[in-house]
């Protein structure tokens, strides 16, 4: 999936300020960004398209949040991303992986290996 400047900014800011429609957006952003209120509607909806995000219709106008969280979208990118270089049983992700992984905090490799044994319990409850 690739992803546009405006869209990576437009996904940041629906993190942090949940349920917004195109003018709060368009509000934020002029200040910071310039453009037109017809591109920002563009990106949201591009978003929606590529479903990263939600909306509901409130009176006329649409109101959008986000349908996954940062953890989640960089998942799916790394994925996307390692598919095209990876085949099979392959183990060029794990050893890219483990060559990032000296730039981690203590705190950080910690929490990954909490997470990688929650992984490899669930792995074996749905083995059984």
């Amino acid at each position: 999936m690739n992803l546009g400047e405006l869209e990576k900014l437009v996904l940041h800011y629906l993190w942090k300020h949940k349920d917004v429609d195109v003018k709060q957006l368009y509000s934020h952003f002029i200040n910071v960004r310039g453009g037109s209120l017809n591109t920002y509607q563009s990106t949201l909806d591009r978003l929606f398209k590529k479903g990263l995000l939600a909306r509901k219709k409130e009176g006329h106008a649409y109101i959008y949040n986000t349908k996954v969280e940062r953890y989640e979208l960089i998942g799916q990118l790394i994925k996307s991303v390692a598919s095209d270089f990876i085949a099979g049983d392959d183990s060029s992700l794990i050893a890219a992986f483990s060559s990032i992984s000296s730039e981690f905090s203590v705190d950080q490799l910690t929490k990954l290996e909490q997470l990688i044994e929650e992984q490899k319990k669930l792995k074996s409850v749905n083995k059984d």
